[in-house]
């Protein structure tokens, strides 16, 4: 099955609740053409997602379930590399890949749920 970097627009995750704030939630959508890996981060009433993939080596990110942020849930981490990501723009602040992007997956909030954008 191939592995997809993209999602429709529209689909609904879960309510916002579903990832208490400052920590991150992995999310898996099969889809007809392949499966999805991606995560969501939250920040408030702020949520942002990535491909979950690291930006290094086509590797995801965690190797542990929801384990993306540093301790401090400062940054993005890859469990693999050490590379660190910012979490508002998936930009690579430190490590092997420094000034490369995560893939960004469009989220959003609408009511109290998270949706793809």
């Amino acid at each position: 099955m191939e592995r997809l970097t993209t999602t429709p627009a529209g689909v609904t995750l879960g309510p916002l609740d579903l990832i208490p704030d400052g920590t991150a939630r992995a999310f898996v959508l099969e889809m007809r053409a392949g499966r999805f890996h991606g995560f969501v981060v939250r920040r408030g009433h702020r949520v942002y997602g990535y491909v979950d993939r690291c930006a290094h080596m086509p590797v995801p990110l965690s190797q542990e379930l929801d384990a993306y942020l540093t301790p401090d849930a400062g940054h993005i981490q890859c469990s693999w590399h050490g590379a660190l990501y910012r979490i508002d723009d998936g930009v690579c602040v430190g490590g092997p890949c420094a000034g490369s992007t995560l893939l960004p997956w469009p989220v959003s909030i609408e009511n109290v749920n998270i949706v793809t954008s």
